[in-house]
């Protein structure tokens, strides 16, 4: 397409439009009840997708999408679909959803990526952690580091696009995929004999493929060999007439050449099979002003700005094509104050005066902290010593989490003046960071030198409630109160003080006198709620809270309270809801509900959201400590474990020297294989607290994952010497005795952990280590017997019984246990899951598929749990639940060989047996699983 337009920016225009599409997407459709009739439609749109017929499988997998939105399988082959039509960012939209809904990475990683290639994104291919080559099937990565080659090749990094081709060269050599890969990586260093030479060889392995024969009629296009090049494209769309690359090239030299009526008859058909390909809307741009048709050009940029205006401006402001675009094309339409904040992209500096003072204030306000900083900064370069400016800098930085630089903005205000007020912000700055103890005695002495500091007052009493001091608490709140008796926060203070020392009756009162004195407070009826919810009073909280949404459907915190009360109530599947409210309706600096949506998406196993979550979270507080920590525990349950490092790196220096921050940091850089950075900040820790036994455990952890043996047994038994009534020194001896195969010892030192400190833990540890004697399931068996009949309610020893029993193929005694454990939690879903498993062992499948739908339920996304209940449903005859179920756990686990033994097994049954013998064969490379038997046997009669 070299064809040159008459209308001022339509060729910058159609460069840019992929880039302008990146992230548009639409909202899923609402799940339903129907999964069997998903289902169906699902198998019927595969049909129609393997036969081309790619409208009416969008179509039906639309469909099921209405009847189950979570479908993993659907979202897949959507996508796939969408990618084919050349709607890469809805194709993106699906792919990203999949993979939020725990679909195995190497189902997906190479259409997600060539999704972000045809949107312009191709920096991302390298930014995402789901999109590294590592750990992936051989087929699947040849595939990726083709897709990276290509990215980086757009990029200008022609060296590294040559090395990623033959990277992917090394892993099947006798394959095309490379030799078409190179060519237009030569084309583009115009090194036209050797893409010719990589073009003929693809060929000469795939005579009839239409890549191979799409790639040597490019090289004529490049060379301006029209005919040739437009013979090239005929031959490949003879082979594949849906080839869209050579359907837009063929269409842009008929454009070229002048053969408008057979341009726009390619352009039309094109369109058809790809509505939204800018390049084709960007031709008919070109056709339109060729033939004077100003109504149709205005068309073309219309679909731009159609496209683009509907993406927020956060969104789009990272993207400067597509802004540039945006506003070129409003511009083309004469739309010139919709053209502007598409085109401007700086903000005008205000002069450093003393107005900048009351500027800041203005836009603290909006909320704009980091532009009232900004103007703070300018106005402080002039006037470095005005104490006011340094107060409100440092609330500034603290309301974006920079508590370091709260604290030096502070000091330096002392050393001016010492204030009270100062004193009381540099206190709070030291709480933000962590730092309590410095934070106590700044407010110690900030209240003590003036007792109408009441916000010292209050943030001290807040400290010593954190801390357990409920003395000190209630000293400093019946102090307040006795002060200003009429302010309804002191009475709210001495109601925390009071709730924290259990005096639920005295904390009722001083929330009432708090309401008494202002009946429109919200904080009293939430404290008021928070104590219904706490004394399972649960239909006055409810009530209460209730009333506040009706006042104000945002507030932030009822909804946080109501998220806490779904939770208390047992009502999981609304707790992710209210918190998800609580969130959205959260200023640009309040975490708390954030953070307990991060955590409880973690705990619900569904990594992807919480991932989103996280950002979202750290875009609120980049600087916060705990907001970097939450950030990374949801990079590493996305296997981001380089990501996590980095985090964690971070955070250890934003930590201080506070240790149980940097306990929580060192024990996620040991989840994230990174033993040497946890040494290291927990040397930090030890550093500042020798005796803090959180440090000195994990240090022995780390020392004993370092093969660092004798250190390990010093910490532990340092720890022994601290707290000799606790099994935590006992615990990590043993661990050390395990390590140098010291059996007798570890049993020992185990046995006596479960003596000093006696409960489930300690007693799985031994009923662990005894199981992995000979004959040692019989012991622990008993010893969890042991213990269940004086402590029936253990919930853990049961689970622990029963798993033993099931070992030894005691199942019907594993029935039992499992039974007396569903009891204590009916929704224990690992529990159901074993004793759905243990049901269809006994026979008893129409028993198993209730508890395995429950656990399907209750975790959407275990991939044990759906095989399970696949299996099951196809034990009980029903085909298509099974078939879905079992899809989709495959999806999710394709390295687990019983997983694709079951699949296959359902397929051959439904009539799929190409589909069938697919999956047995993945299943069987598996030299061993639990059944291979099974598997070997259906093998033989699929032949």
């Amino acid at each position: 397409m070299s064809a040159a337009p008459t209308r001022p920016g339509l060729r910058l225009a159609a460069g840019a439009i992929a880039v302008a599409l990146a992230g548009l997407g639409t909202l899923p459709a609402p799940a339903r009840a129907d999964s069997v009739k998903a289902s169906q439609f699902y198998e019927d749109a595969l049909k129609r997708f393997e036969r081309q017929d790619v409208d009416g499988a969008i179509l039906q997998l639309k469909n099921a999408l209405q009847q189950d939105a979570r479908l993993l399988s659907v979202h897949v082959l959507l996508g796939k679909a969408l990618l084919s039509r050349s709607e890469a960012a809805a194709a993106e939209v699906e792919f990203n959803e999949a993979l939020q809904l725990g679909i195995s990475r190497a189902e997906v990683v190479v259409p997600l990526a060539q999704a972000l290639v045809a949107q312009g994104k191709q920096a991302e291919v390298f930014k995402r952690a789901v999109l590294s080559p590592e750990g992936l099937p051989d087929a699947t990565r040849q595939a990726l580091l083709l897709v990276r080659a290509g990215a980086s090749s757009d990029l200008g990094d022609a060296a590294r696009a040559q090395t990623l081709v033959e990277e992917a060269r090394a892993l099947a050599p006798q394959q095309p995929a490379s030799w078409i890969a190179e060519v237009p990586l030569r084309v583009r260093a115009r090194q036209f004999d050797k893409a010719d030479a990589a073009a003929d060889r693809a060929l000469q392995l795939a005579p009839r493929d239409p890549e191979a024969l799409y790639q040597k009629a490019t090289i004529a296009h490049v060379q301006s060999r029209l005919d040739d090049a437009l013979r090239g494209y005929e031959q490949v769309l003879a082979v594949d007439a849906r080839h869209l690359e050579a359907q837009l090239a063929r269409a842009g030299i008929l454009v070229d050449l002048g053969r408008q009526d057979a341009a726009t008859a390619a352009l039309q058909a094109l369109l058809k099979q790809a509505p939204n390909e800018p390049r084709a809307l960007y031709l008919n741009a070109v056709l339109a002003e060729r033939r004077g048709d100003s109504a149709a050009a205005s068309q073309a940029l219309r679909a731009v700005t159609t496209q683009l205006d509907p993406v927020p401006m956060d969104y789009i402001r990272y993207r400067p094509q597509a802004l540039m675009l945006n506003g070129l094309a409003h511009y083309g339409l004469g739309e010139l104050q919709k053209a502007k904040p598409y085109l401007e992209s700086a903000l005008r500096q205000q002069p450093a005066s003393p107005l900048s003072k009351l500027l800041a204030q203005v836009y603290a306000a909006e909320p704009n902290p980091e532009r009232a900083s900004e103007v703070l900064e300018g106005y402080l370069k002039a006037f470095p010593g005005d104490s006011q400016a340094l107060v409100m800098m440092a609330s500034l930085q603290m309301a974006q989490g920079r508590h370091a630089r709260a604290t030096a903005l502070m000091q330096e205000a002392l050393r001016g003046r010492d204030a009270p007020e100062f004193r009381t912000a540099l206190g709070l700055s030291l709480i933000r960071g962590g730092q309590l103890g410095g934070a106590a005695q700044e407010l110690e002495k900030a209240f003590g030198k003036d007792p109408t500091q009441t916000y010292a007052g209050l943030s001290l009493a807040t400290l010593y409630v954190r801390s357990g001091q409920t003395a000190k608490a209630l000293a400093v709140a019946d102090r307040l109160v006795q002060q200003q008796p009429r302010n309804p926060g002191v009475w709210m203070m001495q109601g925390a003080a009071r709730q924290a020392a259990r005096d639920v009756a005295g904390a009722r009162t001083s929330y009432q006198q708090a309401l008494q004195i202002d009946a429109a407070l919200v904080e009293p009826q939430l404290a008021l709620a928070r104590l219904d919810t706490t004394s399972r009073n649960f239909d006055a909280a409810q009530a209460r809270l209730d009333g506040l949404l009706r006042t104000d459907e945002r507030n932030a915190d009822a909804l946080f309270e109501r998220a806490l009360l779904s939770e208390a109530r047992g009502q999981t599947g609304e707790v992710e809801r209210w918190l998800a409210k609580a969130a959205d309706a959260s200023g640009p600096r309040q975490t708390r509900a954030d953070q307990a949506l991060v955590t409880w998406l973690l705990k619900q196993d569904q990594a992807g959201p919480a991932l989103e979550a996280a950002k979202r979270l750290l875009g609120k507080a980049p600087e916060d400590t705990q907001a970097n920590i939450t950030y990374a525990r949801a990079q590493l349950a996305n296997r981001d474990v380089n990501g996590a490092k980095a985090t964690l790196g971070a955070a250890a220096r934003r930590a201080g020297f506070e240790p149980q921050p940097l306990v929580d940091i060192a024990a996620l850089q040991l989840a994230a294989k990174d033993p040497a950075g946890a040494a290291y900040t927990l040397d930090k820790a030890l550093g500042a607290a020798p005796q803090h036994v959180p440090a000195l455990a994990l240090s022995a952890t780390v020392a004993l994952a370092q093969g660092q043996l004798p250190q390990a047994e010093k910490q532990a038994r340092q720890i022994i010497a601290l707290q000799p009534a606790q099994a935590t020194g006992h615990l990590l001896l043993a661990d050390v005795f395990q390590a140098r195969q010291q059996v007798a010892q570890a049993l020992e030192s185990l046995r006596k952990a479960h003596e000093v400190q006696p409960s489930s833990g300690t007693l799985l540890a031994l009923m662990q280590a005894l199981s992995r004697q000979e004959g040692g399931n019989k012991a622990a068996g008993e010893l969890a017997e042991r213990w269940l009949r004086s402590r029936p309610a253990d919930l853990a020893a049961w689970k622990a019984l029963g798993d033993s029993q099931a070992r030894t193929g005691n199942f019907a005694a594993a029935r039992k246990s499992y039974d007396s454990a569903l009891k204590l939690r009916p929704t224990d879903v690992e529990t159901l899951n074993n004793q759905a498993n243990v049901l269809i062992r006994l026979g008893e499948v129409a028993a198993a598929v209730p508890l395995a739908d429950q656990a399907v339920s209750l975790a959407p996304r275990n991939a044990s749990v759906i095989d399970t209940a696949g299996w099951a449903h196809h034990l009980a005859g029903r085909a298509d639940r099974a078939l879905q179920l079992l899809r989709d756990a495959r999806l999710r686990d394709p390295a687990n060989p019983d997983i694709r033994y079951h699949l296959a097994a359902a397929l051959a049954k439904a009539g799929r047996t190409s589909e069938a013998r697919e999956e047995l064969a993945a299943a069987l490379k598996s030299p061993s699983f639990t059944s291979v038997k099974e598997a070997q046997a259906l093998s033989q009669t699929l032949r």
